[in-house]
């Protein structure tokens, strides 16, 4: 019989199934094809080199479904390997049994690489990566003969394959109802709308199948398909017995995850679950935050530098993507990553951490108005610290440099071995850069769109490695680590600060990673100079953001002679209006006053200096009035009233009669269960009453008999926009 012929294609999704690695390719000829890959996973028992023969011989009297060797590995801070115990499972479906069994056995003992999810255990293995061009062999049993990748997860000049993508989303209803489908079900394929109504089961589901089966999407896109859609259609299923083929593998299952809330970073979060599909992808948009800040192409690039499948990289937090690559680097270097991470952190004084763990450095503006300013920013200013000066678990406080201490610490850097964390950063770095160059370049929109989603996507994987760094269940986090970036950041803002000084500058304000400088007769060439001198200087590249035509900095409410330091808006000079920590940057802020600040900082950017932003001013002011007559008027529409907000505790938890316990109360009172982390929508009804169960309701459950506080909402109007049109300081 002759070999099976060698085909192409791309990795388009990685899975386990039924105890094997299911993999599906979408081949260069159009064909969506499953295959199944032989997969033999490994994981290490680490123990004194006298006691694992002993060990050998009772796993094997185990009779599990495994093979032993002796090996070499290290761990990451070990300068050179040890023997350990390699237990190499005969199948994927195996490995967990195998693994809880030697736990058992040998309780205490260190186990590695044990823990790691099956899929992305292959990926590391193999140096396969999700939508990875593929050369492969596979019989006509569907078994993979071989498989190579023909590309590099840091080629940045991969191109997306041509999916076919439908789109699901609910119509806009305002019901909450437990089990309820609001309305009706929009699905959507190349631009064509069909509509299917909600209150027909059976004929929703039929065609709803037969859409699935003719279109055949390699992408459902979905508005909550997590916490609402796919939880709707399979109670339908379940209710009528009629099945959907929403897997395109015959026995494949759709696996759905429950929620959950977290906090992290003292925000509540609650993630809405998941459904995750065979043969195809399902991506809520309102459950990815990487779909929600980089797009689709974005999300593309994510998996393929961590090696995690697309479905569960976008369900997926960005630390998990960045510990991901970490794991691959290591793997790829063969060193160990512990089951549960045992180093403890050294004992130190309050006075210690005190001075140690002082964050970033922050130069505190005053309230004013200022013309000709320019930003310069650092980018990625902390990984390129990590980089830069070899910052990684196991070069910090190394023995072999006592003389290279970090200023402002206690701490030493190794300058003899490059650390891990620099190695997986320095290939990020350096394509997130190259993204920016064809970004600049690229003559079609786009095309500078897709770059700028790309890039987009590298900088958070870049921002989340700092955090990570100082997390203390982090695989390969250490706060001394942590503390070494931030006391450098601080003498890099200052370096910069004082090259600035020398040139003429004046320092307006600064903040961790960005200046901004005033000087008269200021040159955007200049700029770029002085840019170039700070880069030369620190030895971390600094980019001009761009000259403002304006800038203004905002007092603080409780002291106002002092700005608030991430609060200001201004005019590059290319018309460009940059706006941060004001009511239209909030997610909770209602749309009619987002959109009333809107149009007066629209109004404001034609003043092209401070003493025209002044002569703005009253057109302004009268933009204002006019949109609070509307409101006492009655001529603004509800829906732009609604105020969105996260619930941060269970509605029963809550003790003050806050507007949102109020409504999460009401919600909880109906039925409708919310959970921490949740968004909930309400309208102020009477904000002052003195029944805090009047002052708010739920937007689910308000009708024409309800009443809007519109002095309410004028007030916080006003509160919003009159910080634009007050008279600056002089």
């Amino acid at each position: 019989m002759p070999p099976p012929p060698e085909e192409r294609g791309w990795l388009l999704d990685i899975a386990l199934s039924r105890g094997e690695i299911l993999l599906w390719i979408l081949s260069v000829t159009g064909e969506r094809r499953p295959l199944r890959a032989p997969f033999r996973p490994r994981f290490y028992l680490g123990a004194p080199a006298r006691e694992l023969s002993e060990i050998h011989e009772k796993i094997t009297r185990m009779r599990l479904p495994c093979t032993l060797s002796l090996t070499e590995k290290r761990e990451l801070a070990e300068d050179a390997p040890r023997p350990v115990l390699e237990i190499a499972v005969a199948s994927p479906g195996a490995f967990d049994p195998v693994v809880v069994s030697i736990v058992r056995a040998f309780p205490g003992r260190a186990l590695y690489n044990c823990d790691i999810d099956l899929p992305r255990l292959y990926l590391y293995e193999t140096g396969l990566f999700p939508l990875a061009i593929c050369r492969f062999t596979a019989g006509a049993d569907g078994q993979v003969r071989e498989i190579l990748a023909e590309d590099s997860p840091f080629d940045p000049g991969w191109s997306t394959p041509p999916l076919r993508t439908m789109e699901m989303a609910v119509e806009e209803a305002r019901t909450g109802a437990p089990g309820a489908f609001p309305g009706a079900l929009r699905i959507t394929v190349d631009g064509e709308v069909r509509i299917l109504a909600g209150d027909e089961p059976d004929s929703l589901l039929e065609t709803l199948a037969t859409l699935l089966d003719r279109e055949d999407p390699d992408l459902l896109l979905t508005d909550h398909g997590d916490d609402l859609i796919f939880p709707r259609l399979a109670h339908l299923m379940g209710k009528t017995g009629l099945t959907l083929p929403l897997n395109r593998e015959e026995e494949g299952k759709t696996a759905g995850r429950r929620g959950g809330s977290f906090t992290s970073g003292g925000r509540t979060t609650h993630s809405a679950g998941a459904w995750i599909l065979s043969g195809r992808w399902h991506i809520d948009r309102k459950n990815s935050f990487a779909y929600a800040e980089c797009g689709l192409e974005g999300l593309l690039e994510q998996a393929r530098v961590t090696r995690i499948p697309v479905q569960s990289l976008a369900r997926s937090s960005t630390g998990t993507g960045i510990t991901s690559m970490q794991i691959d680097r290591a793997l790829s270097e063969g060193i160990l990553v512990p089951w549960r991470k045992s180093e403890p952190e050294e004992f130190r004084s309050a006075l210690d951490l005190l001075e140690g763990d002082r964050g970033g450095m922050v130069f505190v503006p005053r309230p004013a108005l200022h013309d000709a300013v320019c930003e310069l920013d650092f980018a990625s200013m902390y990984p390129s610290i990590m980089k830069a000066f070899n910052i990684s678990p196991e070069t910090v406080d190394c023995p072999c440099c006592p003389e290279n201490r970090v200023p402002g610490t206690g701490h030493t850097l190794c300058t003899r071995k490059e650390g891990l964390i620099p190695r997986v950063l320095s290939p990020l770095l350096e394509k997130r850069a190259r993204y920016k160059e064809l970004r600049e370049s690229a003559p079609d929109p786009e095309e500078k769109r897709r770059y700028e989603q790309r890039q987009g996507a590298l900088k958070w994987l870049l921002v989340v490695s700092f955090g990570y760094l100082g997390y203390k269940n982090a695989r390969f986090g250490k706060v001394s680590a942590h503390e070494c970036v931030t006391a450098l950041g601080r003498e890099v803002l200052l370096q910069a600060k004082e090259v600035a000084e020398e040139e003429g500058y004046a320092l307006l304000h600064g903040i961790v990673d960005s200046l901004w400088l005033t000087k008269k007769e200021m040159t955007e060439e200049g700029c770029r100079e002085l840019a170039g001198r700070i880069s030369r200087k620190t030895g971390i590249s600094i980019s001009l953001e761009g000259l403002y035509r304006w800038l203004r900095f905002f007092p603080s409410k409780g002291r106002p002679g002092v700005a608030v330091s991430t609060c200001y808006a201004g005019v590059f000079q290319s018309g460009k209006i940059k706006v941060r920590g004001l009511a239209c940057r909030r997610s909770d802020t209602p749309p009619f006053v987002r959109k009333v600040q809107e149009e007066i900082l629209s109004r404001l950017s034609q003043a092209r200096c401070r003493q025209e932003y002044l002569a703005i001013i009253p057109e302004a002011a009268a933009l204002l009035d006019d949109a609070l007559r509307a409101l006492r008027d009655g001529e603004v529409r509800l829906p732009e009233l609604v105020i969105t907000k996260r619930l941060s505790k269970r509605p029963e938890d809550y003790q003050k009669a806050s507007l949102i316990a109020i409504v999460a109360q009401e919600r909880l009172s109906r039925g409708i269960l919310t959970e921490p982390g949740q968004k909930i929508r309400y309208i102020i009804t009477a904000g002052h009453d003195p029944d805090p169960a009047s002052r708010a309701r739920a937007w689910e459950t308000f009708s024409p008999d309800h009443t809007c506080d519109r002095e309410a909402y004028a007030d916080l109007l006003v509160r919003s926009c009159a910080p634009l049109i007050e008279p600056p300081p002089s």
